[in-house]
């Protein structure tokens, strides 16, 4: 049977919070003859990710994990109130850069973002590298990486829940196309991101106008000349109205960029094996005895 070719896109950031927000206990190491620190967040990533890579299921022939490195971007300029590092852990913050390097010593390809952010790498490379692959698999429950899936061959992974979402499952969960997920966001706000949304639009108002209009802009001023039912539609037409502009900037904070500069082509990403002198010293800097012999590909 000919095996399929896909790209794996991991939110680093996503997989660190978890691995540090996890049950699992505390780890602390003396890396590289330092101090002992807090280590959890990296060792549990570390673990997450080569279960992944062992998993006969999603057979990963190809993969790129993007972190957000710091928490800012080109949005912190378009507005004051998106997010940033603020309110991140210490000990958690404090591990980022060696997060990138445990990454980077499984083989891996590790996209670095500052001054954009994780999601518009993965988006980026989804959009670029969906014609070369049988399907791209984008390993984040984020609703903001919904604008990227398209019918079965950009689909979302949600390791949580063990659950793949794909075109129809957007429409399904979001009630709007892909393409109406960043008006979506921009109507009802994502506290995760910092995005407000207007007052008085929840995610079934929302979700209602712009499956019939598509767009924020679509969506005609006055509520007489909405051709859907829209619970407080009166209120929330002149809210729109007065806050239409406003809306437009939180569509564009939730709008992904497609055009990330990313130095890697489809060869780049291709697993080809954990590199065992660069795990093994990690390993050592990590006091990882546990994980030492997990790899189940040791690179040529």
């Amino acid at each position: 049977m000919c095996r399929l070719m896909r790209v794996h896109l991991v939110d680093g950031t996503f997989e660190l919070y978890r691995a540090h927000f996890s049950p699992r206990p505390g780890r602390t190491a003396a890396v590289d003859g330092g101090p002992e620190v807090d280590v959890k967040a990296t060792v549990g990533l570390v673990a997450s990710l080569l279960a992944l890579l062992h998993d006969p299921d999603e057979a990963v022939t190809h993969l790129a994990v993007a972190f957000d490195n710091p928490i800012v971007s080109f949005r912190n300029d378009l507005f004051d109130g998106y997010k940033t590092d603020a309110g991140v852990p210490p000990e958690l913050r404090s591990q980022f850069d060696l997060a990138e390097r445990a990454v980077r010593a499984l083989g891996v390809v590790v996209w670095s973002m500052d001054r954009w952010e994780a999601d518009d790498a993965l988006a980026t490379a989804a959009t670029r590298f969906q014609g070369q692959v049988d399907q791209v698999r984008i390993l984040t429950p984020d609703k903001d990486l919904g604008q990227v899936v398209s019918g079965r061959r950009v689909v979302q992974v949600d390791r949580i829940r063990k659950k793949e979402i794909d075109e129809d499952g957007v429409r399904a969960a979001r009630g709007v196309s892909p393409a109406s997920i960043p008006d979506l966001l921009g109507l009802m706000g994502d506290d995760a991101d910092g995005i407000p949304g207007l007052p008085g639009f929840g995610a079934k108002s929302a979700a209602t106008l712009l499956a019939r209009y598509g767009t924020i802009e679509a969506i005609p001023t006055s509520a007489a000349a909405w051709d859907v039912k829209v619970t407080g539609a009166p209120r929330l037409s002149s809210t729109l109205e007065a806050n239409r502009e406003a809306a437009l900037l939180y569509k564009r904070l939730a709008t992904l960029a497609c055009d990330v500069p990313l130095a890697e082509s489809l060869d780049d990403l291709a697993f080809r094996g954990v590199p065992r002198t660069a795990y093994e010293g990690l390993c050592v800097a990590l006091a990882l005895t546990d994980l030492r012999t997990r790899p189940a590909r040791w690179a040529a």
